[in-house]
Order: C-alpha cells, then structure tokens, then sequence
C-alpha cells in the first residue's frame, strides 16, 4: 500500500524524464508521460505549421504529432534519427478535446530523480521553455506543456 505524503512533511526527489530531442534536452515530471510507442505513420494536414508534423494513431484517437525543437526555435524539423519514438503526454490545460498530444523524441527517455540540488542552468531559453536547469552535466530545459496545448488550440486543427 502506498502512502500519502502527510501534512508538514516535504517531498524528497520527484520522478522526472530526460527527453531527447535533436538540439535539447526537456526535463519534465514523469507523470506527463502518458507512453512512449514506437515511429507509426503520420497522417499530415494541409496547411499545417512546420511544427504540426501531423495526426497519429494511438489507442483508437487521433493525436496530433509536434516538433518541439521547430514550434519553440523554428529551426527545420528534424528527421527521426535511428532509435527515434513518439512521446504520448497528457494535456493538462483542462480542454475536453484534447487529453493528450504527441512529441518527436530523438531516442529513449531517461528516468531522473529531480530533487532540491537542481541547479538553474542560466542559458538563454526559447520560446515555450519555462527554465533551463543543469542536469548530469548537461543542460536540460523545463517545456510550457500548457502553452503547447494553447498553440496547437490557435491552429485550431485540433
């Protein structure tokens, strides 16, 4: 049985994952992964930002697949690297049509106990980072999740 943390008392490490994209690293808590799946075709919209790479199948829904690295910075999207997958996240923007999107990932996430020896990275951010932190030795950067969702809301393909 597992136990509630009680009142007063302080959380000691919080599950994260390490993301692997083609130029960054995002650190998000582990609860936002819904599931890691492998490459599956994309069904591409017209008229979608380069950042929209298009909608997949997953568990019987539609989800649409983004490029973090081309919706913060607008560099190219990259193209999946040997080892690539599909990171599933849960939204958590509280919008009833959208309960989960889909991210590039360059290779497999790794678990990282995040605790109160974090250190802020200070480098310079891109649009929709929250925080850089470094991490291992490396810098690793802290997505808007919420923004996200908000962005793929103004392109109203969702």
């Amino acid at each position: 049985m597992s136990q509630a943390p009680v009142a007063g008392s302080t959380v000691k490490a919080l599950s994260s994952l390490l993301l692997p994209l083609s130029d960054r690293t995002l650190l998000l808590p582990s609860v936002a992964l819904a599931e890691l799946i492998n490459l599956r075709p994309v069904e591409t919209q017209s008229g979608a930002p380069e950042w929209y790479l298009g909608d997949i199948s997953w568990r019987d829904l539609r989800l649409p697949l983004l490029s973090f690295e081309t919706l913060s910075s607008g560099v190219a999207a990259p193209e999946p690297a040997a080892g690539a997958r599909i990171a599933v996240i849960n939204a958590i923007g509280g919008r009833a049509h959208l309960k989960f999107f889909a991210l590039l990932v360059q290779g497999i996430p790794r678990p990282y106990k995040l605790d109160a020896s974090l250190a802020p990275a200070g480098a310079p951010l891109a649009a929709l980072e929250m925080e850089s932190a470094l991490v291992e030795g490396m810098v690793a950067r802290i997505p808007d999740l919420i923004a996200v969702e908000q962005r793929l809301a103004d392109i109203g393909l969702i």
